[in-house]
């Protein structure tokens, strides 16, 4: 959006073209303005989209001017800053169809969350409603980060959704280092200690960003800071980043703590990821008894095997029963791909697009978004296959 400041503040204006450069998009400050009659005797030849007007110096006999600013930017939206209540002001400014007013010094939430409202009202950008998606081992090394992951890129690359991937392991966390090469600048840990800073900017700000589309939250890497982490900080978290992307993936890891299970409590659907072993069952029939005890509904839960061979003595079939609960996908043994792309720090759909495990992914995608046309091939194919008939 375009902006016009009314503001002779200049420690106020850098401010505020700081935090609007910050932005997805950025808030441009298109132009500027002394004081209130400034703006009304000087008129924008392009009406601006938002007005921010510093009224901290405004005397009573000023406020009526409101109106004409009003009168001139019909179709802007307007935000208010001052400093201490003027109830002549304020009246007239509701009166005219301004609602945003934000007291200062400026307090940076609070006005991201003012432009938030006025752009999705304008159409900027839209509320999205993101589903929260928790992939839990049921035993180490069951694959769940690796999955996670993976799915988080397949989800972007394939069916072009907003992916945040929230690393949950504690210091112990690797997420990033499944799919990127890059060091995390910022990890949940600085999130929960600066919450109140907490937009979609500052998030966005925080991540590492491995393709278009999809950004990965590293897990806490200083033992002291984690330990300062509190279940209302994942809900704040949570509700932003619904906000902001269609699709939060929870990597849990197999802690049962009070984050872990905030998260949980939180997720549209828990994947535990197992393998078609023994051991596995055991630990994944735990599992699933603490989730029952929990009062999860038994469809929110769905079973995804991992490494899986047809020809088993132990069939899908007997895992369903033995642990009460759907299998939702299976993914095959590829460990050479796997591994390969463990070891890169590149996505598996990048690197070996052609693998069963990269179609595996793009199943598994078309089974969360219920996005597979019946004219078509299906979305691994109509993508993949149109690249190899190009060559």
């Amino acid at each position: 959006m375009k902006a016009l400041l009314i503001s002779n503040d200049e420690r106020l204006q850098a401010e505020l073209a700081a935090q609007g450069s910050a932005r997805l998009p950025a808030l441009q400050l298109s132009a500027g303005r002394r004081d209130l009659r400034d703006a009304v005797e000087r008129v924008l030849p392009a009406p601006p989209e938002l007005v921010l007007f510093d009224a901290s110096e405004v005397e009573p006999p000023q406020a009526q001017l409101l109106e004409s600013l009003a009168r001139h930017y019909p179709d802007a939206s307007f935000i208010l800053l001052t400093r201490a209540p003027q109830h002549e002001l304020l009246i007239r400014a509701m009166r005219v169809g301004m609602r945003e007013v934000l007291p200062l010094p400026l307090v940076h939430r609070a006005l991201h969350e003012a432009l938030d409202r006025i752009e999705i009202e304008r159409g900027v950008t839209a509320v999205r409603e993101g589903k929260a998606l928790a992939f839990m081992s049921c035993k180490g090394g069951s694959g769940a980060t690796f999955l996670a992951t993976n799915f988080g890129y397949a989800l972007a690359a394939l069916a072009g959704r907003k992916v945040l991937l929230l690393d949950l392991h504690g210091q112990f966390g690797d997420a990033t280092l499944y799919v990127s090469d890059q060091k995390p600048a910022m990890t949940l840990s600085d999130i929960c200690s600066q919450i109140g800073r907490l937009d979609a900017a500052f998030l966005e700000s925080c991540l590492v960003h491995v393709a278009p589309g999809y950004g990965v939250l590293g897990a806490a890497d200083d033992p002291t800071m984690a330990m300062q982490m509190k279940p209302d900080h994942i809900d704040a978290i949570l509700r932003v980043a619904r906000q902001h992307y269609d699709y939060v993936l929870l990597d849990v890891g197999r802690q049962i703590d009070a984050l872990s299970l905030r998260a949980l409590d939180q997720a549209d659907a828990i994947y535990p990821v197992l393998q078609l072993a023994l051991p596995d069952i055991r630990d994944g029939r735990r599992l699933l008894d603490i989730f029952r005890s929990l009062g999860y509904p038994a469809g929110r839960t769905r079973l995804i095997v991992n490494r899986y061979e047809k020809g088993g003595k132990l069939r899908l079939a007997d895992l369903e029963q033995a642990l009460g609960a759907e299998v939702l996908h299976t993914v095959p043994n590829d460990y050479l791909s796997a591994t390969d792309s463990v070891n890169q720090g590149i996505p598996l759909l990048q690197l070996a697009r052609h693998s069963p495990v990269a179609r595996s992914l793009a199943e598994l995608v078309e089974a969360v978004t219920e996005r597979r046309l019946p004219e078509s091939k299906g979305l691994f194919d109509r993508l993949f296959g149109r690249a190899e008939a190009e060559h």
